[in-house]
């Protein structure tokens, strides 16, 4: 249950949950938890621009990949990741731009299943890393991080409004 404490050291990989490339067709069944993702994070993009992302990042493998996790065949997350160069690292690496669980499913393993596959398609693809970025409030998702053995950096993120 959502509301159940957060265990810390590793956990069994969303047991008996479907985790895989999302289609195209999921994309609307999916828009629900995409925008309970905005809204965590107090944001309002439109649905035209949320839809045109994914259909770009299911399409065409070259800029990046979804996962959608169902669990007794229902959507009950997702995450994305996406492709950047990197200077510091001399290469290409993935970027872990969404990572959300419906709050009934957390709790068993779902998040940790997808960042998994995420790191997965990154190692596929002969990357040296895969970063994010989340909340410095979001305690939740840093436990997660946390036990994948991922490191964090203290680094200032600006946005410029264009």
């Amino acid at each position: 249950m959502a509301t159940d404490p957060i265990k810390e050291g590793p956990r069994k990989l969303a047991e008996g949950v479907e985790i895989r490339p999302a289609r195209m067709e999921e994309v609307e069944e999916m828009l629900p938890l995409i925008r309970a993702y905005c809204e965590f994070y107090e944001t309002e993009p439109n649905d035209e621009g949320l839809r045109e992302m994914f259909r770009i990042l299911i399409t065409d493998p070259s800029q990046g990949a979804v996962f959608i996790a169902r669990d007794d065949g229902k959507a009950v997350g997702f995450a994305t990741v996406d492709w950047k160069w990197s200077s510091l690292k001399a290469a290409r690496i993935g970027y872990l731009e969404d990572l959300f669980v419906d709050p009934e499913g957390r709790g068993k393993g779902i998040a940790d299943a997808l960042l998994e596959a995420c790191a997965e398609r990154c190692r596929e693809l002969g990357m040296p890393a895969m970063e994010w970025q989340t909340a410095p409030d979001n305690h939740r998702a840093q436990k997660v991080y946390n036990r994948t053995g991922a490191g964090f950096d203290t680094y200032l993120e600006y946005d410029l409004k264009l």
